[in-house]
């Protein structure tokens, strides 16, 4: 076929039947494959969560209108009542005289999947199907045809190209826009008289709120040519400005207004010092606290025998290795690591990286690549959905720990080359664990590979704290991630697995071969931790009887609190109210912190309680008497 030719690909992702993602490439033949891929995994990497449904259309298409972008200007505002009033002084300049109306209609807008097509005078609602409203399709920036475009989305970009093309339909007058996209707080006015007038503020960051107006006149009577143009007209938009907000001295402006908006929503998030005096203990802010969010379930981190091992090793060894693992990074000390964490967990081979992050990441980008498709919990921890980015496989997102859906879903991926299940064992954030038995099952019963990042699980449950596969009394997954930062107090990652896959691995995990290999004294204070662990499993007999005792203390003050891990959720709600929740936690000397978006969904924060084995009974009653006293929801903060 003639690269002259050009296809439309349209990308719908929606879940349980609510938009979360669209987009639109015009492209050439040859880059047509690339671009059906790009907008996939763009869809379901959306940070309004992962869709259940993505639709795909590609279509050849005549004849293409080439026009020029708009002219571009930035409006600032601090706040979203500043930005929504400048958004109504620019529809007068573009002459709506009902502009404070017009705005107020955005409020009706949001659950559509297109546009309200209102006219100037009436307000009356043009579009034919209210809840579909109309759509601007078929059209993208010039230039773009050939090449491959970015799985990433261009905020900026798309929104021109879509508003130039508005701005030229017949009878419209102008585009009101406020995003829904919870990242992204700006919005636009736009209109062949004002041009495009970006607004620094409409919407407070993590808000799904948005919709989209287009403003008409003299069309009433019949707005089918406007539609017809709209929705069916391919466009090209030529000479797409740089944004005002990039020129020099003003780089950093959006940045700084986003910022504000981060601190201003309850999502400001800032580091905390501690300087550790005792067990369970810390000084924050020039006072001792009770520690109840740290991931050192078992205490090691503070043990004498650790401590001593990791200064051992760096005089031994050095302080750091000087290399990566196959040039000049591996010491004797890795190669015991590696041998007794396989011994351990009962692997053939273990494979250790500098983090549990970059494990899950250069595993699972290394054994799934195109051609191949990673099923994936939908609560999954970001090393995992990241490395599932990285990787360039298809994505299948299934329901939390919902087996039924990973069936279905996995029964229709028999034409990949590789199938990889990929499951947290306990989720850091709701301390329930992966259904391992079963997805064990599945991955046999359809040939997949198993994976499982057993992080919150090692020390944690099972018997003897080896972790989910112990827990079930079930075979270990395929491969089976864990850390060395938590539970074992030290540093440091790992994968236990067979000799094949770590042959692979080593030859194939960029986060392995490409990193320094872990230091002597987070290696040393490893091995005796895991040392300890298999000397004294009643350390973790004691984690689990700690857990359950401040979970039954929650029961007794009202507050329903289950787990299966070490990790206990509070569920609050509101952003706001649980970091003040937090801070009033803080005053009374437990540090307990707010868990928000992006980590949980919005709308979902909590307090997340991580317990120790060095917690006395009498600090986490304390602590249950506490959360008590202010866990019940609070107003909200006004705005």
């Amino acid at each position: 076929m003639s690269e002259d030719s050009l296809f439309s690909v349209k990308m719908r992702a929606s879940r349980g039947g609510e938009h979360v993602s669209g987009a639109e490439r015009i492209v050439a033949p040859s880059a047509t494959p690339e671009t059906v891929s790009a907008l996939v995994r763009r869809a379901l990497g959306h940070s309004k969560g992962d869709p259940d449904f993505i639709s795909l259309k590609v279509a050849a298409i005549g004849d293409v209108l080439r026009i020029k972008a708009l002219p571009v200007a930035t409006e600032t505002a601090s706040t979203p009542g500043e930005g929504l009033a400048i958004a109504e002084r620019l529809l007068r300049e573009a002459g709506v005289q009902r502009a404070s109306d017009v705005v107020a209609m955005l409020a009706d807008a949001g659950p559509m999947r297109g546009a309200m097509l209102v006219d100037a005078d009436t307000l009356e609602r043009l579009e034919p199907d209210k809840a579909r409203g109309v759509r601007a399709t078929c059209m993208d920036s010039a230039g773009a045809q050939g090449c491959l475009p970015p799985s990433s989305k261009s905020h900026y970009a798309e929104a021109i190209v879509l508003a130039s093309k508005v701005a030229v339909a017949p009878g419209i007058v102008a585009e009101l826009c406020i995003s829904d996209d919870p990242d992204y707080v700006i919005g636009y006015v736009a209109s062949r008289a004002t041009g495009y007038r970006r607004i620094s503020c409409m919407k407070e960051m993590g808000d799904t709120r948005g919709g989209r107006i287009f403003v008409c006149r003299g069309i009433a009577g019949d707005p089918s040519n406007t539609i017809r143009f709209l929705e069916e007209t391919p466009v090209l938009v030529e000479a797409i400005p740089i944004p005002d907000g990039t020129a020099r001295g003003n780089r950093l402006d959006e940045i700084k207004r986003e910022v504000e908006a981060i601190r201003t929503s309850g999502l400001w998030r800032e580091t905390r010092v501690l300087d550790t005096r005792r067990e369970g203990y810390a000084m924050a802010g020039g006072r001792e606290v009770a520690v109840l969010s740290s991931n050192d379930y078992l205490g090691l981190a503070k043990d004498p025998r650790v401590k001593k091992a990791a200064a051992d090793a760096v005089q031994a060894f050095g302080a750091g290795t000087g290399g990566a693992r196959l040039t000049t990074g591996t010491q004797s000390l890795h190669v015991e690591l590696e041998e007794r964490l396989a011994s351990f967990f009962g692997s053939e081979v273990a494979v250790s990286y500098a983090t549990g992050y970059m494990a899950n990441v250069g595993v699972i980008s290394a054994l799934a690549g195109k051609g191949d498709v990673i099923l994936s919990d939908e609560l999954n921890h970001a090393s995992i959905i990241d490395g599932c980015k990285l990787s360039g496989a298809d994505v299948v997102v299934y329901r939390h720990r919902d087996m039924d859906d990973l069936a279905g879903k996995i029964s229709r991926c028999g034409g990949y080359r590789r199938r990889l299940v990929v499951s947290d064992g306990v989720f850091s954030m709701d301390g329930d664990i992966a259904p391992l038995p079963n997805i064990l099952d599945l991955c046999s019963q359809y040939d997949a590979f198993s994976f499982i990042d057993d992080a919150h699980a090692v020390g944690v449950i099972g018997a003897t704290g080896r972790g989910t596969a112990e827990y079930f009394g079930c075979p270990r997954a395929d491969l089976t991630v864990g850390t060395l930062s938590k539970a074992l107090g030290a540093e440091g990652g790992f994968v236990c697995t067979s000799r094949t896959l770590a042959d692979y691995l080593v030859n194939r995990s960029r986060s392995y071969i490409f990193s320094t290999s872990p230091a002597p004294s987070a290696v040393g204070a490893a091995i005796e931790a895991l040392r300890i662990l298999d000397a004294e499993p009643g350390r973790v007999e004691m984690l689990q009887t700690r857990t359950a005792y401040f979970t039954a203390e929650l029961r007794k003050r009202g507050i329903a609190a289950e787990t299966q891990s070490a990790i206990v959720p509070v569920e609050i709600g509101d952003e706001r109210n649980a970091v003040a929740v937090a801070v009033k936690l803080m005053e009374r000397g437990f540090l307990i912190p707010a868990i928000r978006y992006p980590t949980v969904a919005r709308g979902k924060a909590r307090l997340r309680v991580a317990i120790s084995s060095v917690h006395s009974c009498a600090t986490l009653s304390a602590a249950a008497d506490a959360i008590g006293l202010f866990f019940k929801p609070l107003d909200p903060p006004e705005c």
